[in-house]
């Protein structure tokens, strides 16, 4: 596919902005943000002890995920920390029985799902 680049950029840009958003919009409110996750995992089984600092560093791995796939950076392993992001996302929503949220979260991971197919079929092969 000789537009492979532009295609994939453009591919990645709709799931780039929305984690890149995710975690900018939270990163100047960390506190408060982080009060609200505690607070609303309060029902949760999932300790507040593992709660605390994944409020606070979920913002910031976001914010990095979404920067990488904007950028192309090592696409494969930002799209597979994706996953695993959404994953532990819809633990937390499960275990408090957000399926709303779930649902956001599983379009997230389709699309990341969709977007390491076309990585895979579609990357150029490298002469090396």
């Amino acid at each position: 596919m000789k537009d492979f680049k532009t295609i994939f950029f453009f591919l990645r840009l709709p799931i780039a902005i929305s984690l890149f958003g995710h975690g900018l919009v939270r990163l100047p409110k960390l506190e408060i943000f982080s009060n609200w996750m505690v607070t609303s995992m309060e029902k949760s089984a999932i300790p507040s002890f593992m709660i605390v600092p994944f409020s606070y560093i979920l913002p910031i791995v976001e914010l990095l995920i979404g920067l990488a796939l904007l950028i192309g950076f090592q696409t494969k392993y930002t799209i597979y920390s994706g996953l695993v992001l959404m994953s532990l996302l819809i633990l937390g929503s499960t275990s408090i029985e957000n399926w709303s949220a779930i649902e956001a979260q599983l379009l997230h991971s389709v699309y990341l799902g969709g977007l390491f197919w076309f990585y895979e079929k579609y990357k150029p092969v490298s002469n090396h």
